[in-house]
């Protein structure tokens, strides 16, 4: 005979089994999370090459000489996969993205990612030197697991407020096949966490903090903006990568390599950016000096914000005068 200790785990045993199989039944079949799956059956060695083409050419206006002249800062890579996100274009800067794209600093991300690493979202991280100018470039190898094949990245733009330019979970693997070559041109990015215009603005925090967002010729829609050219659709590149997959030969282990390519080396050569005159405002008229019934005259001026550069509109006239009104005149002692 059953005792009612017997009946009340079988029955408890058969309540987990029907719950179980209404969950599998809702949920539907297992799917690759965003389409990322890589069914590759090994690693892939690959070189990546980071190109700056911040030129005063094609950046004219504002364009950081000195105090720093323009530069950019470390490389940070991270190959993951789709439970990790570096950084993320419309989400809120976590505290590593914070401190990257202000100060430059990589310890609160490689923080972030080797967490995450623990959890087995995070494959390898890689840095490269910075580049002490606008044109340059900087290269690393890397190595990518089928479980890790999205790649992130992030540099700094120096001198800036918190702008930044990166890759956001490049996949490198289809299905079954290691892509032999990516090429991608990068635009700036805001990180949200300092409101400040210009390259060498001060620090002023933005609080609350805003979304990661990409900065365009237009956007944010302020004149005193060092990317605001309202004359052009759109930016040229401002740096580009190019991650090109290496032979590995069998009992080869590749060395992780941490270089600036020579100068030697042309980048990319885009058009140049017109750059048109700013003027301020005009000041008020000036006292009238002189006969107001005939031949007297009243002057104002203006001065010239921002002269033009590559065939940009010139300045207009900054002085201007017109006739005076009777009651405004002042009679020569």
């Amino acid at each position: 005979m059953t005792s009612p200790q017997h009946l009340s785990c079988a029955w408890l045993r058969r309540l987990l089994v029907v719950l179980l199989e209404l969950c599998l039944a809702s949920a539907g079949p297992l799917r690759p999370l965003n389409g990322t799956e890589c069914t590759a059956r090994g690693p892939a060695s690959y070189i990546l090459v980071f190109t700056g083409h911040w030129s005063p050419q094609a950046f004219p206006k504002q364009y950081p000489l000195f105090r720093p002249p323009a530069q950019w800062s470390k490389l940070m890579a991270v190959s993951h996969n789709p439970h990790f996100r570096l950084w993320d274009e419309g989400a809120a800067a976590g505290a590593g993205v914070q401190t990257f794209a202000e100060l430059g600093l990589t310890a609160e991300l490689m923080k972030a990612a080797k967490e995450a690493r623990k959890g087995r979202a995070v494959g390898a991280m890689y840095r490269t030197a910075g580049i002490p100018n606008g044109i340059g470039h900087s290269s690393t190898e890397l190595l990518l697991q089928p479980r890790h094949p999205l790649l992130s990245v992030m540099v700094k733009i120096i001198p800036s407020p918190d702008w930044f330019v990166g890759v956001d979970s490049l996949n490198l693997c289809k299905g079954g096949q290691w892509k032999e070559e990516v090429t991608l041109d990068l635009h700036p990015y805001d990180a949200g966490t300092d409101s400040g215009f210009t390259f060498s603005s001060p620090n002023f925090p933005t609080s609350p903090r805003e979304n990661i967002t990409k900065i365009t010729s237009q956007m944010p829609n302020h004149p005193a903006n060092s990317f605001y050219y309202p004359r052009l659709k759109e930016l040229p590149p401002i740096a580009s990568i190019r991650i090109t997959r290496q032979s590995r030969s069998a009992g080869r282990q590749a060395s992780m390599s941490n270089h600036i390519l020579p100068n030697s080396i042309n980048p990319h050569h885009f058009s140049v950016t017109p750059l048109d005159c700013e003027v301020s405002l005009w000041s008020s008229w000036g006292l009238c000096l002189g006969p107001c019934s005939r031949g007297g005259v009243r002057h104002r001026t203006r001065y010239i914000l921002l002269r033009p550069a590559n065939t940009g509109t010139p300045c207009p006239e900054l002085e201007e005068q017109a006739e005076c009104v009777p009651h405004s005149c002042m009679k020569r002692q």
